[in-house]
Order: C-alpha cells, then structure tokens, then sequence
C-alpha cells in the first residue's frame, strides 16, 4: 500500500511539473495527460510496478494538471500537433 502511495505521489509531481505546452486548456490537458503517462509508465517498471498502472495513473494526473493550470503559470509554447 505504501507503495502505491508513493507512486502516485511522485506522478503528481511529475505530471503537474510537466504540464503547460499549448494555450488553450484542451492542448494542455493533452500534452499533460500524454506526458504524464510517458513519465507513470517509466516511474511504474523502475519500482517494479505496473507500467500500464503507471501510465494511466500519469496520464489522468497530467490531463487533470493540465487542465486547471493557467497558461501564464507555465507555458513551454506552441504543441507540435499545432
């Protein structure tokens, strides 16, 4: 169990960290939810998780972050899809 709380914590941080490329909240929540699940499915096999756990438990914290966090609080530019 304290395992998996630690492992989410860490997402959080990382997903919310890596949140911000786009202006809009729907180009955030998706640059967020897909670097957040790159970052949960690396952080899920390095502690001998599940990389699919990993990967959903990021991709939700990011898209969330992503979502809610104000262009002007971080803002890594233009996405590449745009």
């Amino acid at each position: 169990m304290k395992h998996g709380i630690t492992l989410v914590m860490v997402l959080s941080v990382a997903a919310i960290g890596l949140t911000g490329c786009g202006h809009s909240p729907g180009d955030r929540a998706v640059s967020g939810g897909l670097l957040g699940a790159g970052a949960g499915a690396v952080i899920g096999a390095a502690t001998g998780g599940s990389p699919l756990g990993g990967a959903l438990i990021g991709g939700a914290v990011g898209a969330i972050g992503g979502a809610v966090i104000s262009p002007n609080a971080v803002d890594l530019g233009r996405p590449a899809w745009r």
